[in-house]
């Protein structure tokens, strides 16, 4: 009995449970159904269907052309003209060859204003093209230095260069083939610089050449004749190591300047010398190995004012024909063989400043010569003079003259050109016109020859503008 009831009560629970899921259930879904409706279906209208209308659309707006654009403006040159744009490439391709340049002139090539930048660099204009071209090198003293540094593509890629100055630096190598397509190529200074082996033949292809400078370098052997035929006003080849004899042709040279000075030179000095009478201002022969007597055609040089052999092997008298020599200031014999009596009419030169016989063998002086002594314009000290001070021994004077001693030219050294006097007896007549020396003066003049022999010495003028 009681087991039936708690089955009843059972029942009514789970009954009564489903009733209020039921209620549940109904209530949810009439909640939902109250906040979204269903869609209405659209209803028939009455008045006649209009065709949709589409969207307004705004006008178009009115295009507004740019300004008319102003044509273009051509880009301002590179260089100030195609004459620089051409040698520009050149310059850097040297440029980085050069790995010594203590003053660091090369870091001013920079840019394309080489005119007013490149240190060392000059322009002009020039005078086919008419327009502004570089004229000239000048890097004396820059000291520049590389691995076999040479000036031939340089020098060969500057083709309106009117002077290339290059005293004091390091180049070295061979020289250009195409010196003879420089047509403005005027001036060449390679002085003190590494420059070695024979003379550099093709720097006689540079016709145009009224300069040049090769002076302390280490060229060797034999300077050929063809060299003597350049126009040259300058012919400064001192101190190398130049051999064998002279070019005969000597004397064919168009030079003012000529130093020959401190190299290996022999035999004696070539009588064509004469030919040179109207051009030939300064001749420097000191300091080489030349031998023998000399010519009396040195006489001849009535424009020389400047004639040094001194430390040479040459003997014999000094030729009478020196009387001539009217011009000359600075007479230099010393340290050779020389012998015999010095010419009073030497000593009579009215120009002469300085007259050097020291260390030679001569034994007797006159009255003129003695005055130049005293005035400090004559030296002989260590010669054969009995009755002046500061003479060589007795003992070596009688070995000199121990042996026997005579010139080839004996009969010529007594010839005077400008009286044309043959004989010594004539040169006392009153055909010969002797003057007191000058006064010697209170300054110095300035020889060019002289500042030649100082390696750092720069003898050439920078010549910008091209001759015509």
């Amino acid at each position: 009995m009681c087991v039936r009831r708690k089955f009843l009560l059972f029942i009514s629970i789970f009954i009564g449970c489903i009733i209020i899921a039921c209620i549940i259930i109904a209530a949810c879904r009439n909640f939902n159904h109250t906040k979204h409706p269903p869609p209405q279906k659209p209803q028939p209208s009455t008045s006649p269907s209009l065709p949709p209308q589409k969207p307004k659309q705004s006008p178009p707006r009115p295009q507004i052309s740019p300004p008319p654009s102003k044509p273009p403006q051509p880009p301002p040159p590179a260089f100030e003209s195609p004459r620089l744009a051409l040698v520009y490439p050149v310059i850097q391709a040297f440029k980085k060859k050069v790995t010594f340049d203590p003053k660091e002139v090369t870091k001013t090539w920079t840019g394309t204003n080489i005119c007013r930048d490149y240190k060392g660099f000059f322009c002009d204009i020039v005078p086919h093209y008419n327009q502004i071209a570089l004229s000239g090198v000048d890097f004396n003293h820059f000291y520049l230095g590389g691995r076999n540094l040479t000036i031939t593509d340089l020098l060969s890629g500057l083709p309106d260069i009117v002077f290339f100055h290059a005293n004091s630096n390091n180049f070295t190598g061979s020289f250009p083939t195409d010196l003879n397509k420089l047509k403005y190529f005027y001036e060449l200074d390679l002085s003190n610089n590494k420059f070695s082996g024979e003379f550099p033949y093709r720097v006689l292809r540079a016709t145009k050449l009224k300069f040049l400078d090769l002076r302390f370098n280490a060229f060797a052997g034999v300077v050929p004749p063809q060299f003597l035929r350049l126009n040259l006003d300058f012919l400064l080849i001192n101190n190398n190591n130049f051999a064998k004899k002279l070019p005969e042709n000597l004397g064919s040279t168009t030079a003012n300047y000529v130093t020959v000075a401190n190299n290996e030179f022999v035999g004696g000095i070539p009588p064509s010398i004469g030919q040179a009478s109207d051009t030939l201002f300064e001749v420097l022969f000191l300091n080489n190995w030349l031998s023998g007597c000399l010519p009396y055609e040195i006489g001849l040089l009535k424009k020389a004012y400047v004639f040094d052999v001194e430390s040479n092997y040459l003997t014999g008298s000094i030729p009478h024909s020196f009387q001539c020599l009217k011009k000359m200031q600075v007479l230099n014999l010393a340290r050779n063989n020389f012998y015999g009596v010095v010419p009073e009419m030497v000593c009579s030169l009215p120009e002469l400043f300085s007259f050097t016989l020291a260390y030679n063998y001569f034994t007797e002086v006159g009255p003129r010569c003695r005055e130049l002594i005293k005035n400090g314009v004559l030296d002989v000290k260590k010669n054969c003079i009995v009755d002046l001070p500061d003479q060589r021994s007795s003992a070596d004077c009688a070995n000199f003259f121990s042996r026997s001693h005579s010139c080839p030219n004996e009969t010529s050294l007594t010839y005077v050109p400008c009286t044309q006097v043959y004989s010594s007896a004539q040169l006392e007549s009153s055909d010969v016109h002797l003057t007191a020396p000058a006064p010697a003066p209170t300054q110095p003049p300035r020889w060019l020859t002289y500042d030649a022999l100082s390696a750092s010495y720069v003898i050439s003028s920078r010549h910008t503008h091209y001759y015509m």
